[in-house]
């Protein structure tokens, strides 16, 4: 093989190993350039994760304290609730006025015979003391709301009062009307704090074919709620069943008279109230 063939196959030989030596090279490279690029999104992740991860931290943090706060209000509510009704027991409870704590509202039951004359609604004196009593309690709680709801038994309406009283819907919602008038007016109670409600003979807690039931029947309840429970106005239920008379305050709650059935009781005929 002569000299000149050699030397020009070597070139072409050193040539071709450099070439591919540039190619392994370049490839190379672009591993480790996509390597790198790799690396730089995992840590991007990374940090993005640990972002998200330190906000939901926070979040569940945030969350816990709000369950706390909620906690404490709940508990701080219901140690509410027990120091009134023992107020309520030891200033009022009595064979005609009755305390009951059901479902976070308590209730304080009159029987009529202390607040009105039979078939009346006019505040007597010793209804008057009573109320007074109340309002001097809730003075010292004035964060809640009061409903006062006005029942009476199944009795007609006597013929000599239907132009006043129509029906037991009216006076059921005038003597309730009246005692939140005289909480207002003479006790000092915001009415701002005050709705009034009547069911008329709808939801009896007693027998009507007996005396003693219909007495029991004839009575006004102050419900007492807490500001969570009572929300802007009445409750729902009070909304859907209550009756009120024009006339009342305007903070006074506004209702249709559509109650919901009560208790099946035995149905009796009783002659008008005298």
């Amino acid at each position: 093989m002569p000299k000149e063939t050699w030397i020009i196959g070597s070139i072409l030989t050193a040539a071709l190993l450099l070439g591919l030596l540039a190619f392994s090279s370049y490839e190379r490279k672009q591993d480790v350039d996509r390597a790198q690029a790799e690396l730089a999104e995992a840590r991007a992740a990374a940090a993005q994760n640990a972002a998200e991860a330190a906000k939901l931290k926070d979040k569940l943090a945030a969350s816990q304290a709000r369950i706390e706060e909620l906690q404490k209000q709940q508990e701080a509510t219901v140690q509410t609730h027990r120091s009134l009704e023992d107020e309520m027991r030891a200033a009022l409870e009595s064979k005609d006025v009755t305390i009951s704590q059901l479902q976070g509202k308590l209730t304080v039951n009159i029987l009529d015979r202390v607040l009105f004359d039979s078939g009346e609604a006019d505040l007597k004196p010793d209804g008057a003391a009573v109320l007074r009593k109340v309002a001097a309690i809730l003075a010292q709680h004035p964060k809640l709301k009061i409903h006062v709801i006005g029942h009476t038994d199944n009795v007609p309406i006597r013929a000599a009062a239907r132009n006043r009283f129509p029906s037991n819907w009216e006076l059921s919602t005038a003597r309730a009307t009246a005692a939140v008038r005289f909480l207002t007016e003479n006790a000092g109670v915001d009415p701002r704090r005050l709705g009034v409600v009547g069911y008329g003979e709808f939801r009896p807690v007693a027998d009507n074919a007996a005396p003693e039931g219909r007495a029991r029947n004839r009575r006004i309840a102050i419900t007492i709620l807490s500001e969570e429970l009572a929300g802007a106005d009445a409750p729902s239920s009070t909304i859907s069943h209550g009756a009120v008379t024009p006339g009342i305050p305007a903070t006074a709650t506004n209702a249709a008279p559509a109650p919901a059935p009560g208790p099946a009781l035995p149905e009796t005929k009783t002659p008008p109230r005298d």
